[in-house]
C-alpha cells in the first residue's frame, strides 16, 4: 500500500493525498506541492500513511518541501495581496456594470493565478472584465462561478444553533439533504426553522439523520404503554441526542428515561 499525507488549502477544504517523499511530516507542518493549479502552500492534516490504492483517485504527487520561513512569509504577503485584489475588482465589476456579487480572491502561491470567486442569478459574460483584471495583476485570471452552498462555506458566520457553520469548520464536502430528513427527526417543515443562513436545507440534518434512524427503530412509539423503575407510564416524546424517552407517569409528570431501561406493556396503535 502506498504511504501518503493528507494536505488542505483551506480551513475545512478537501483532503487531497500527496506522496511524503521521505519528509518527515506530521498534523500541523505547512508544506509546499505541486497541484494543477500550480504551486500551492497547504497543512499536513493527517500524518503519512499507509492506505488502500483503491482510495487513490489519481496519479500521487510528491510534496516538494516542508514549507520554510521564507515560504510563510510569501503565504501571508499572498493573503494582503488577496484584499487589495477584492478591492479592486469589485470596482472593475462595477465599471463594467456586471450583474455579480464577488465572494472570495485567492491567490495560487506561486502567484501564477489569481482566482475570483463570485455568484450570479444567471451565466454572466466576464470577457471584458478578465481582460481588464490581466492588465492589473499581470498574471493568469480565473473567474469560478459558485452556489450559494459555496459562498456560505467561504464567508462564514453562524448557524441557528449558535455556533459556527459546520462547513466552516469541518464539512470539507457537501452532500445532499432532503426534506425526508427532516420529517424523520420530527422538525417542523417551515423553511426558516430547518435552513441554513445560506437558504438550503442545514447541513447537520444529513449527518445527525442516521442516529435518529437507528433510535426510531428500537424506540416504542408514542402513546406505548411502558413499565419503567418508577411505574407504569406512557411514551410522549423522545430526547434523541441523549437516546431517552420521554414518559408521562401520572397526571402531568413527565420524565426521562434510558432507552434500554423501557419495558413495554402494551403497543400503541398510533404511528411516530
Amino acid at each position: 500500500m502506498p504511504i501518503v499525507v493528507g494536505v488542505v488549502f483551506k480551513e475545512a477544504g478537501k483532503v487531497y493525498y500527496f506522496d511524503p517523499a521521505g519528509i518527515d511530516l506530521k498534523t500541523g507542518d505547512h508544506v509546499i506541492v505541486k497541484t494543477a493549479r500550480g504551486t500551492e502552500f497547504g497543512e499536513v492534516v493527517s500524518p503519512p500513511e499507509d492506505i488502500p490504492e483503491d482510495e487513490i483517485a489519481a496519479a500521487l504527487k510528491k510534496v516538494i518541501r516542508r514549507a520554510s520561513k521564507e515560504d510563510v512569509k510569501k503565504n501571508n504577503e499572498n493573503t494582503a495581496k488577496e484584499k487589495e485584489a477584492f478591492q479592486t475588482a469589485e470596482k472593475k465589476i462595477e465599471k463594467h456594470k456586471l450583474p455579480m456579487k464577488l465572494i472570495d480572491v485567492e491567490y495560487v502561491f506561486d502567484r501564477s493565478k489569481i482566482i475570483f470567486y463570485f455568484t450570479a442569478d444567471g451565466r454572466i459574460d466576464f470577457r471584458e472584465l478578465v481582460k481588464d483584471l490581466a492588465s492589473v495583476f499581470r498574471t493568469r485570471i480565473e473567474l469560478r462561478q459558485i452556489g450559494v452552498r459555496d459562498e456560505a462555506k467561504l464567508i462564514g458566520g453562524l448557524g441557528p444553533c449558535g455556533r459556527k457553520l459546520c462547513c466552516t469548520l469541518f464539512l470539507s464536502d457537501f452532500e445532499p439533504v432532503s426534506i425526508r430528513m427532516a420529517k424523520d427527526q420530527d422538525l417542523p417543515l417551515n423553511p426558516l426553522k430547518i435552513s441554513g443562513i445560506c437558504g438550503r436545507l442545514m447541513c447537520c440534518l444529513k449527518y445527525e439523520h442516521e442516529v435518529y434512524k437507528e433510535f426510531k427503530k428500537k424506540a416504542p412509539k408514542r402513546g406505548t404503554l411502558v413499565d419503567t423503575a418508577q411505574g407504569e407510564g406512557t411514551v410522549v416524546d423522545y430526547n434523541v441526542p441523549r437516546s431517552k424517552v420521554l414518559v408521562e407517569i401520572g397526571e402531568g409528570i413527565i420524565t426521562e428515561i434510558p432507552l434500554e431501561e423501557l419495558k413495554v406493556i402494551k403497543k400503541s396503535s398510533k404511528n411516530k
